[in-house]
């Protein structure tokens, strides 16, 4: 088991367990997507890990990119948006199995790790999952956009990242955010159940269809990242809100 002030990862039974919980909304600051980076490295690189599952205790999944780092200026900005689109990238192209499992709100970077994992469960309770951006004066990043355009259903699509609309589990599920709603109080159990469950396939036929399948998926996000993710381009794209 290992522990950061912002993550536990544990490993049991060939399922490594990634829990955050910063002790207040799990804000995706740089020192969050730093952890995240390393605890997913090491558990696809252990022999013994064979799914990963994403998980958070407190009652807000991610409250999304830390908006103070925003304010912070275009240096710190840059580094965490490339932080937090590696780290959507690292997961959408994993070699094993992800899981996660949402309890409460995800605003947009913690909608856009679960969007690029295989297996995503939400407890059925009072809570949004979304793209806001638009909502706060943000236009979205381009590796943003590409992530949602390859799982979510068109018109949703169209629909979250033009409003910036936040939608409660069940239509979640309906636009693509989520796999499967299941009672709050089963979310930690059900989780685990299918964690295990995908620990008994063929890894390594999942990872060559994996590849296969997100293969158009991965090279527009790793464009997106490269052309737009630069200072230059950055303050000109999203100068654009």
């Amino acid at each position: 088991m290992t522990h950061s002030p912002r993550i536990t990862s544990d490993t049991t039974d060939g399922v490594t367990s990634i829990t955050m919980d910063d002790g207040k909304v799990n804000v995706m600051s740089p020192a969050m997507l730093g952890d995240l980076h390393t605890a997913f490295r090491k558990a696809e690189a252990d022999k013994e890990t064979k799914v990963i599952l994403l998980t958070s205790t407190a009652k807000v999944f991610s409250a999304g990119f830390d908006m103070g780092v925003f304010a912070a200026g275009a240096d710190a900005s840059l580094e965490m948006l490339v932080l937090g689109a590696e780290l959507a990238e690292r997961i959408l192209k994993c070699s094993k199995p992800v899981v996660t499992a949402c309890s409460g709100h995800a605003y947009p970077m913690g909608a856009f790790l679960m969007m690029c994992a295989d297996v995503r469960l939400g407890a059925d309770s009072d809570y949004r999952i979304g793209m806001n951006e638009v909502a706060i004066g943000l236009t979205l990043p381009a590796f943003a956009i590409e992530i949602a355009r390859q799982r979510l259903t068109p018109a949703y699509f169209n629909r979250c990242l033009m409003t910036g609309e936040m939608l409660g589990p069940s239509e979640a599920a309906l636009a693509g955010f989520i796999d499967k709603v299941v009672p709050a109080d089963t979310l930690e159990a059900q989780a685990r159940y299918t964690a295990h469950s995908l620990a008994q396939i063929d890894l390594k036929a999942h990872a060559g269809s994996k590849k296969k399948a997100r293969d158009t998926a991965v090279k527009a996000l790793r464009c997106a990242i490269e052309s737009e993710l630069t200072p230059d381009n950055l303050a000109a794209s999203l100068g654009a809100a």
